[in-house]
C-alpha cells in the first residue's frame, strides 16, 4: 500500500532580481524583473508503507523542497500529492500528528530545559496517553541508552547525545512517517554508527516509513534498500541502492 504518492509534482518560484547599486534599486521601483526557478519538475513517486528510502542529490537539487511539500510546509505549483491519504498543504491536525521531521542542522529541543521536561511538553502537544507515553519513552530510553542524560539541560549535551534526544522527541507519538534531513551531520564516526543502528531498529521493529536525505553515502548505503536521486529538479534514478552504488563504482573504474 502506497503511503506517499506523487503525480507530476512541480514547484516553481518567482525570484526578484535587480541591477546592482543605487540606480538599480531606483529602476526596480518602476520596472521589476523576475526570474523563475523550478525546484521540482513533474515528479512521480510512490513509497510503500514500511520502506526506508534514501533521497540523494547535490545542494539545490530540490530535495528539501520535496520534503517540505510532503510535510505541508509549502504547497506545490501543480500536480497531485497524497501522504497517508491526506493533502499535506491543508495542514489538518490528524495529518500533522502522523509524521515527524528531524533536521540535523535545526533543533526542536529547548536548550534550557532537560530532555525529560521536553518529552513531557511534546506529550501534551501530541495528546499522547499516559500509557502510550510511558511505553514509548521506556522503549526509546533503553534503545538509545540515554537514561543518564534525562535530567540535565539540553545545552550541556554533546551533539551525538542531542541527536538521540531529537529522535526520541520525533518518535514519541508513533509517527507513521519519519522524514530525516542530514541526521548524522557533524557527528563523529562512532555516533554516526549508533544513529544508523537506532534508525534501522525503528524501521524494522516499529514499521516506521523513513525517508532519509543525506550527503553521507554510508548512511544511504547501510540503511536504504531503495534510493531516489534528484538532479536539477528531476528524478533521474529510483531503484535499488546496491545497483546504484555498483553502477557508480563501475563508472569510476
Amino acid at each position: 500500500m502506497s503511503i506517499i504518492e506523487l503525480n507530476e509534482l512541480t514547484k516553481s518560484y518567482r525570484r526578484f532580481e535587480k541591477e546592482p547599486g543605487l540606480m538599480g534599486s531606483i529602476k526596480s521601483l518602476f520596472n521589476r524583473k523576475y526570474t523563475e526557478k523550478t525546484a521540482i519538475s513533474y515528479l512521480d513517486l510512490k513509497i510503500e508503507e514500511g520502506e526506508f528510502v534514501g533521497l540523494i542529490g547535490q545542494n539545490g537539487a530540490g530535495k528539501t523542497t520535496l520534503v517540505k511539500m510532503m510535510t505541508g510546509i509549502i504547497a506545490p505549483s501543480s500536480g497531485k500529492i497524497s501522504v497517508m491519504g491526506y493533502h499535506p498543504n491543508k495542514l489538518e491536525n490528524n495529518f500533522k500528528k502522523q509524521y515527524a521531521v528531524v533536521m540535523g542542522q535545526k533543533s526542536q529541543l529547548f536548550f534550557e530545559l532537560t530532555p525529560a521536561d521536553t518529552f513531557l511538553l511534546f506529550k501534551e502537544l501530541y495528546d499522547i496517553s499516559d500509557e502510550e507515553y510511558k511505553k514509548n519513552l521506556d522503549y526509546f530510553i533503553e534503545l538509545f541508552e540515554v537514561s543518564d542524560y534525562l535530567n540535565v539541560q539540553v545545552r550541556t549535551l554533546s551533539l551525538g547525545e542531542r541527536m538521540k534526544m531529537e529522535l526520541i522527541v520525533a518518535l514519541l507519538h508513533n509517527p507513521k512517517i519519519l522524514f530525516l534531513d542530514e541526521p548524522t551531520i557533524g557527528l563523529d564516526a562512532v555516533a554516526q554508527k549508533q544513529i544508523r543502528y537506532f534508525l534501522k531498529e525503528v524501521n524494522e521493529k516499529k514499521g516506521t516509513t523513513i525517508m532519509l536525505t543525506s550527503h553521507y553515502m554510508e548512511d544511504i548505503k547501510s540503511l536504504c534498500s531503495r534510493s531516489i536521486v534528484i538532479e536539477n529538479s528531476h528524478k533521474i534514478y529510483d531503484g535499488s541502492t546496491d545497483e546504484l552504488f555498483n553502477h557508480f563504482q563501475n563508472i569510476r573504474k
